[in-house]
């Protein structure tokens, strides 16, 4: 759904009425399109003293092709930096945060539109004492904090690096520093398992050639994007909705030049069908996306038992058994180095009026991923979950005016975000290159103002 306001606000009197009383003027935001660079303009690239990233860092930013900048090089270049990376891993008291704010201090206001400030420490837990891992935890505060202040399109990320993971870089790197995390900010991100060997995909623009995919909920919406930005990137995607929707998944299922399964993942057999036709079709499945959801919200007061089974069968018990199904036995169906991607919400994280039952689910989907996480970790799979904001579908167009209006406003970029920005987040977690990063929840929300 189109946002007027956006459009009213982003030039002629429109925009001058908007400066003048203080309104918000969301800035359009660059998203991604194959072919162009990962970061758009020069990456300036600094450091504390001791810090243990900041070399394997500057191989990955050498290996995209980007143009690198330290300790002040950049100035007199004339060009505004498109993103500011600083490795505060070296930092091992609150004295030495100093050093952190005098690196971006001068340099936060000359960020390009759009821009990235990604600032990479220590795992807290990890952290050699408690000096260190306080310092190591204010990361999260000033990232945060910092991602509330940046204007015009610009986001900032934190990613913790465990020790053994500063070789497992790259993919979160290239998903902070590109237009594939438009939407996502003021969030932390965690690498903190070593790279698989041979894991990084031979073609970043394809990394899931030669993949099977499967997406449930796909015949609309969010699950439609989802699966036509995994074929993109290589995957054979196997649409999956319930049969009522089977015109409307063909559809999709042809577009991704892939192919379509009419199943209700609520029924009782649902485990065992996909499964089935995955190895015979397929020989299995290397990523899984639970998208599939539903909303029958009431106040709990006002809530019947059926409103509150329908939802809690579709968005969490469904998975459960899907997920149990596809791992169980001597040669799961998910192959190993597979991936599994849950798309949960903010209103699990913040909660939300009148959906008891839907942030339960949504929630559950949360402790879900945690738990099964490091119980998958021997055969190389992931489990990771997105928790969306407010995204522009037929579901929030549906909101009446205010209440979309306040859901598009109350985040650090003053707009809704678009089904792409979920789908690149989850490609993300989905790529080969992401074995690293596992029992993560990772909101796209353009830093909602609900929540942490």
């Amino acid at each position: 759904m189109a946002d007027r306001y956006q459009r009213l606000t982003a030039r002629g009197p429109g925009a001058f009425v908007a400066r003048q009383l203080g309104l918000p003027r969301p800035e359009p935001l660059e998203r991604h399109r194959p072919g162009r660079p990962v970061t758009a303009g020069p990456v300036a690239l600094g450091g504390a003293e001791g810090g243990r990233v900041r070399k394997p860092l500057r191989a990955v930013l050498d290996g995209l092709g980007a143009t690198v900048t330290e300790d002040g090089t950049e100035e007199g270049t004339g060009d505004r930096p498109a993103a500011l990376v600083f490795d505060a891993t070296g930092i091992t008291d609150s004295g030495r945060l100093r050093e952190l704010h005098a690196y971006l201090h001068p340099r936060v206001r000359s960020l390009a539109p759009c821009g990235r400030l990604v600032v990479l420490g220590t795992p807290p837990e990890q952290a050699g004492g408690v000096a260190e891992a306080a310092a190591q935890r204010a990361l999260e505060g000033f990232t945060r904090s910092a991602g509330k202040e940046l204007r015009r399109g610009s986001t900032a990320h934190l990613l913790l690096v465990g020790h053994g993971a500063e070789q497992a870089l790259e993919s979160t790197v290239r998903f902070v520093l590109s237009a594939r995390s438009a939407y996502v900010s003021g969030q932390t991100l965690r690498v903190t398992g070593p790279a698989a060997p041979d894991a990084g995909p031979a073609d970043w623009e394809r990394p899931l050639d030669g993949r099977v995919a499967v997406v449930t909920g796909a015949s609309r919406g969010i699950g439609a994007v989802v699966a036509q930005t995994l074929a993109r990137d290589g995957a054979h995607v196997v649409c999956l909705d319930v049969p009522q929707q089977g015109a409307a998944l063909r559809g999709v299922a042809q577009r991704c030049a892939g192919s379509a399964l009419e199943l209700d993942v609520t029924a009782a057999d649902a485990g065992a069908v996909l499964a089935g036709h995955l190895r015979e079709r397929h020989g299995g499945v290397d990523v899984v996306v639970h998208n599939a959801g539903v909303t029958r919200d009431k106040t709990l007061g006002r809530m019947d038992a059926g409103r509150w089974d329908a939802v809690m069968a579709v968005n969490l018990t469904s998975v459960e058994r899907l997920t149990e199904a596809l791992l169980d036995g001597d040669e799961p169906v998910l192959r190993g180095g597979g991936r599994v991607v849950c798309t949960s919400s903010i209103s699990g994280i913040a909660g939300n009026a009148g959906q008891t039952n839907y942030a339960a689910s949504k929630a559950g989907l949360i402790g879900l991923v945690q738990a099964l996480a490091p119980r998958v970790a021997a055969r190389g799979v992931t489990v990771n979950a997105v928790a969306p904001g407010f995204i522009e579908t037929q579901m929030t167009a549906a909101v009446p005016l205010f209440l979309r209006e306040a859901g598009r406003r109350m985040n650090s970029l003053a707009q809704g975000g678009q089904p792409v920005d979920v789908a690149e987040a989850v490609a993300y977690f989905a790529s080969p290159g992401s074995s690293a990063v596992s029992g993560q929840v990772l909101r796209v929300c353009g830093q909602s103002l609900l929540g942490a």
